[in-house]
Formats: C-alpha cells, structure tokens, sequence
C-alpha cells in the first residue's frame, strides 16, 4: 500500500461495503419466520431460533470488536460475511430444527463480527488521510441511508420473490418438486443473499485497503482482545460524553423494542386478519427503512442547524420520542385521524433515530482512539441490543394499548435529556494511525488529552453536497 485512500474513494467503498453487507439481511426480513413455519417449525422452535441468534451476537460483541482492534478490519469483515453466506444457505436448505438453530447461531456470530469494523475502517482512513480533524459526519451519514437502503430494497425483494415465483407457470412449485421440498419459494430470497454475501466478502478482500499494523502472532492477538474490551468498558465510565453514546444507543434499543414488538399486532388489529396485517407491516417496515435513511442524509444538516453534534443528538432522540409518545396516544384510538397521526408518529420515530446515529458516531470517533474503535462500536451495539431485551421482557407484563408504547417513548426522551449541556466535556483527539494494542498505551493517550469548552461542534468544513 502506497498510502491512505483519499476521502472520496474512502467514502464511495464504505457506502458500497454498506450496501452489500445488509442488502442480504434485508432479503431474509419478510420471508424467514414464514419460511421457519412452512417447515413445520412450532412457535417455540422459532423462538429458540431467534434466541440463539441474539444470545450468539451478545456473547461475541465484545470480543469481536477487540478482534478487529487486534488483527484489522478486512479480515474480521470477511469473516462477517463467510459466517452470514453459511448461515443464509443453511436457513434457506434446512429442514432439521439443530440446522435452523445453527444457522441462526452463524447468523448472530456474523451480526456481532460486522459491528464496527467496516466504520472504524473509514474513519481510520480518513483521519490518516486528512488529519484527525477531517471531516467524518457526511460519509458516515451516507452510509447509514446505504445501509438503510438495502434494507428497504431486499425487504421488499425478499416479500415479492416468493409472490412472483408463485404467478403465471408457478416456477416456485415446479422449483420444490424438483428439488424434493429442499428448496421452497420462500427459500429463495435467502439464497440470494447468501450469493450476495459472496460478493460482499470479494469485494472486502479488494478494495478495503488498511493501515499498516504492527505484526502480530496468534498469542499477541489472543492476549491483545481482553485488554482492548476492558479499555472500551473503562473509556464509557471515564469519559462523559462517550457514556452518553452508550446510555444514547441503550435509549434507541428501547424503542426499536417497542416499535417493532407492537406495530405487527397493531398493524393486524387494523386491517383485521394476521395475512393482511403482514403485508401492512412489511410495507411499515419498508417506510421505516426510509425514513432512517432520509434522517441519516439529513444528520449533517440537523448538526449545522443545532449547532453542534451534542444539540444535533438531543433535538434528533426528542423528534424520535415524540413519535413514540405519538404512537401510544393513539394507540386506543381508531378511525382515519388517529391512523394518520399514528403513521406520523411511526415515521418520525425512524427519522429521528436515523438523524442521531451519524452525530453520536462523529462524537465518539473524535473521542476513541483507532487501537479501541471498532471495540467502543461493540459496546455500544451491545447497550442497544441489552436494553432493547430488557425493554421487550417489561413490554410482555404491561397491559395492552398505551402503556407499552409510553415505555419505549419515556426512555428515548431520557436519552434526549441526556445531551442537554452541562458545562464542559473532554474532547480527546483519537490517532490517525493504529497504535501498539496494548492497554498501558490507550490509557496514557487518553489521560494526556487536553480539555476544551465542551459543545463538541461537529467537524469542520461539514455539510459539502
């Protein structure tokens, strides 16, 4: 490697990562609990599916984000997208409850291994590129209406694929007879994803070109994962404006629990059949999807209308907890104009939460260091998922109606209270370059940090078209 990738070639392959990497997790949204049951699966089988996936990715969220910290970026990236090929085609094939399980287990080991590396990667070389300074909320926005995009585009294509093998010569029916059941229409979306990934994995391979990283034996990695999660853990209880992210991301988790917890029940109850309600549901998925998009493009300008990053983040979780609120208010209502407002109240939720994400990412990569990175992005997945469980669990006891969805918007708005300024915070410069991984070197770079009046303006010359 001759150098760090200028800033525009950076951003158009870490929106292209973006892209690849969950448009085939879009694909399995609208078809995999319908294929689970086209299998024979009881509702407990799916549940036991469904825990095995989220028990996978909480148990390897840490360590995997010390994993990329420690040996880089491409390689665990590629391990993401190995994992989630394999676990697409044994969901999409199998027939067997263990294979179904396993397949959900890969799913969330690849989940957890994908959370970081790809965005560290960019703002590596970014800063390497540009100074630590650079400008990072744009390309981190674009990629987040990427991201959101793909979801959009393969839940749709996963819903309409099994439809549209099934018209005219119904080629689904002729494809499961020829196969003996292995393959079914719903299986089909899944194994397209799966070739999805493939490209996902070669193109990581060639075009994520990293720094140079000191050279590393199995033991160094193996000794370098703890010391780098424990530094991720103590930088969230030392630094102030990290621990906001985190208690921000766990804030988020509980509203996505709400959200999607109640609306495919609430989407039944109003059109009065399961069927009918599910085709509403991928439809409000689908908006969602977009809705988080547009908040994530518009996040530059949110910041540069707030002020900074930290007003950007409070204005963007209250839009989001109003949503919510809006969304229990009328939960015991029916009729045309609670519909409407309900349907405000669902997109402003996405909205809002897609506009914080790119200025809470801005203002912990200024504060983390690269040796730590992907690890702080680990931490943070894991606040989201751990209070979103949390929440889920509180939504099952509550009564029907407002009450569930009141939870989930009281605590984004905590959230939001959270970045209402109170006098200074520490805003360390992170390191252009990756550092020795070693737990002494992060805690003294951290330490010798200097202190400024803390509104953490996001970065300079931002907001270019």
């Amino acid at each position: 490697m001759t150098g760090p990738l200028d800033i525009r070639t950076a951003r158009r392959r870490y929106i292209t990562v973006c892209l690849l990497f969950w448009l085939p997790l879009g694909l399995s949204i609208a078809p995999l609990i319908l294929l689970f049951t086209e299998r024979g699966m009881a509702i407990t089988a799916i549940a036991g599916f469904f825990a095995a996936h989220s028990l996978t990715a909480a148990a390897l969220e840490l360590p995997t984000g010390g994993l990329s910290d420690v040996l880089g970026r491409r390689a665990v990236l590629a391990a993401a997208g190995l994992l989630n090929s394999a676990a697409l085609i044994l969901v999409g094939l199998g027939t067997a409850p263990w294979l179904l399980g396993l397949g959900m287990a890969l799913m969330g080991a690849g989940r957890a291994l994908s959370s970081g590396p790809a965005e560290a990667w960019y703002v590596d070389t970014v800063q390497a590129h540009s100074g630590p300074d650079a400008e990072l909320r744009t390309g981190l926005a674009r990629g987040g209406s990427a991201t959101s995009a793909a979801l959009a585009t393969g839940t749709l294509l996963g819903g309409a694929l099994p439809w549209l093998l099934g018209l005219g010569p119904d080629l689904g029916a002729r494809l499961s007879e020829a196969t003996s059941e292995l393959v079914l229409p719903l299986s089909v979306p899944m194994l397209l994803g799966a070739a999805v990934e493939v490209v996902f994995v070669l193109y990581v391979l060639a075009a994520v070109r990293e720094l140079p990283r000191p050279a590393t034996t199995l033991p160094d990695v193996l000794r370098g994962i703890p010391a780098t999660v424990v530094g991720g853990l103590r930088l969230g209880g030392r630094d102030a404006l990290v621990r906001r992210v985190f208690l921000s991301a766990g804030a988020a988790g509980s509203a996505l629990a709400a959200t999607e917890l109640l609306t495919p029940g609430r989407a039944a109850t109003l059109t009065g059949a399961p069927e009918s309600g599910a085709v509403l549901f991928a439809a409000l998925a689908c908006a969602g999807f977009i809705c988080a998009g547009v908040g994530s493009h518009l996040a530059p300008l949110t910041a540069r209308l707030a002020g900074s990053g930290e007003r950007a983040v409070m204005v963007s979780l209250g839009a989001s907890s109003s949503g919510l609120l809006l969304l229990g208010a009328t939960a015991a209502f029916n009729g045309v104009g609670p519909m409407v407002l309900a349907a405000v109240g669902y997109g402003l939720v996405y909205l809002g939460l897609g506009a914080a994400g790119p200025s809470e990412k801005d203002l912990l990569h200024r504060r983390v260091p690269s040796s730590g990175r992907a690890t702080a992005l680990s931490v943070q997945s894991l606040a989201l998922q751990l209070v979103a469980a949390f929440t889920g669990l509180l939504i099952g006891v509550l009564p029907p109606g407002a009450p569930p969805w009141l939870l989930g918007g009281a605590v984004l708005l905590a959230g939001a209270l959270l970045w209402v300024h109170h006098g200074e915070t520490t805003r360390p410069t992170a390191p252009a370059t990756p550092q020795p991984h070693t737990m002494s070197s992060w805690l003294d770079k951290d330490r010798a940090r200097p202190t400024m009046n803390g509104r953490c303006s996001a970065a300079k010359g931002e907001l270019k078209p």
